[in-house]
């Protein structure tokens, strides 16, 4: 691998475009550090010294941005808006038949879909902006601090217009950012973002457990948490590469006097297929109660129940509604992304057939059969992964704060494998040209 990194720094286009995706995620730190107009700075930092941030509502966006959520910078609301609107233009394709025959237009449908992309994530970054500005103002951002009142000093109408236009105009930034890595540099952009934002809150979590150990001034618990976090990587790429690759063979064509098909091919089911969108989903549905139990007045039994069950990460209530969102969310992306029949009617006009099944329905009915044993296991691995920081651990004080788990192992193993690919297939068309002359 180091020797793959030194030839890729000694190929001048690959360095050059490996040396502006560093830049750029200079550029990025640097802006999730900028706090914005209108917040008394040391009163933020107070609260985040004391450790006293409400987790269990804002620690997937937190997370998300690189820990600029909490500092109220300009990057606050970081890449999240965008992947929110890109998960509901996915959903919106299935169902509105326009975005269907864009996306199937090639080049020019995917450019279209990825402006009106655009335009929700600013919308997303306008609604998001607005609510993170009353929740610091009305001191629920941090829970059981001091200084969480005088967050923002200044209540006047145009001062928080103005922070939510620097937030939004935050967000826009970021996302210009990434499509220039995506555009000029290796890998996707949006995914290196996030990639990096997981990343920079590793080694705070890692510290802070050491920190709370009681054992050997807490370096046996921060080994243990070490040991257990490279198991789950190994854990996690594991079941990343696996996949079902069911047969496909193409019959000849004479078209002319050239024959074409009479190939073998296989289509790969991998086993997760739905990714890490199944633990986004669930994360933020169960946090909607939640939201609406902080934000209403008085108390009332079902606020009760709700901040009693549903807010508290290892409360069983929680843990088996979370458990069972990410299954039944794993078996309806999967249902919505990958469509049998459709791979079915491609396959039959293409000449293409699974050995031993007959071409069309037989074949839909097939994959479908497949696809859902495989994604039963896809799913209990997810359930599984997301509920390590819930369930490992607890006794060594790393139970919210254990950084391998959940969604950020599984995005920054995700990330990590197809930037890698993407060198590593660069690497190759250049070491192959010597083999050509």
């Amino acid at each position: 691998m180091l020797t793959a990194f030194a030839r890729a720094f000694r190929t001048p286009d690959l360095r050059k475009k490996l040396l502006f995706t560093l830049a750029i995620i200079v550029v990025y730190r640097v802006g999730t550090h900028i706090p914005i107009p209108g917040v008394d700075y040391k009163s933020v930092q107070q609260c985040v010294d004391e450790a006293s941030a409400n987790q269990g509502l804002f620690g997937l966006v937190n997370m998300f941005s690189g820990g600029a959520l909490l500092q109220i910078t300009i990057f606050a609301l970081g890449i999240m808006p965008y992947i929110t609107a890109s998960i509901i233009l996915q959903l919106l394709t299935v169902v509105i038949p326009r975005l269907e025959a864009l996306k199937k237009e090639g080049q020019a449908g995917t450019a279209k879909i990825t402006q009106y992309t655009r335009y929700l994530t600013v919308a997303l970054a306008i609604l998001q902006g607005t609510g993170l500005v009353a929740t610091a103002r009305s001191g629920a951002l941090f829970s059981g601090c001091t200084a969480a009142s005088g967050i923002v000093p200044d209540r006047s109408i145009f001062t928080t217009i103005v922070m939510v236009v620097t937030m939004t105009a935050g967000t826009a930034v970021v996302m210009w950012l990434g499509e220039l890595i995506t555009d000029r540099g290796i890998g996707n952009g949006m995914s290196i973002l996030m990639f990096i934002s997981i990343a920079a809150t590793f080694p705070s979590a890692l510290w802070a457990i050491k920190k709370s150990g009681t054992l050997a001034d807490g370096w046996i618990e921060f080994g243990t948490v070490i040991a257990v976090g490279l198991v789950m990587v190994g854990l996690v790429v594991f079941v990343e590469q696996a996949q079902r690759r069911i047969p496909v063979q193409y019959a000849k064509r004479m078209i002319g006097r050239r024959a074409y098909g009479g190939t073998s091919t296989y289509i790969p089911l991998k086993v997760n297929q739905a990714g890490v969108i199944p633990v986004i989903f669930a994360s933020s549905l169960l946090y909607i109660p939640a939201l609406i139990a902080q934000f209403s007045s008085g108390t009332s039994s079902w606020k009760t129940w709700i901040e009693t069950n549903l807010t508290k990460g290892d409360h069983p209530i929680y843990i088996t509604m979370y458990f069972l969102l990410i299954v039944f969310f794993a078996f309806f992306y999967v249902a919505i992304s990958f469509n049998p029949e459709e791979v079915a009617d491609n396959m039959k006009k293409y000449g293409g057939f699974i050995p031993g099944i007959r071409a069309g329905r037989p074949t839909a009915e097939y994959l479908s059969y497949v696809l859902n044993r495989i994604t039963w296991p896809g799913s209990l691995y997810l359930g599984l992964i997301a509920l390590v920081p819930t369930m490992a651990l607890v006794g060594f004080g790393a139970n919210q704060n254990f950084p391998f788990g959940g969604t950020s192992i599984l995005i920054i193993v995700g990330v990590g494998l197809e930037t890698v690919k993407q060198i590593e297939s660069q690497l190759q068309q250049r070491n192959y040209e010597g083999f050509l002359r």
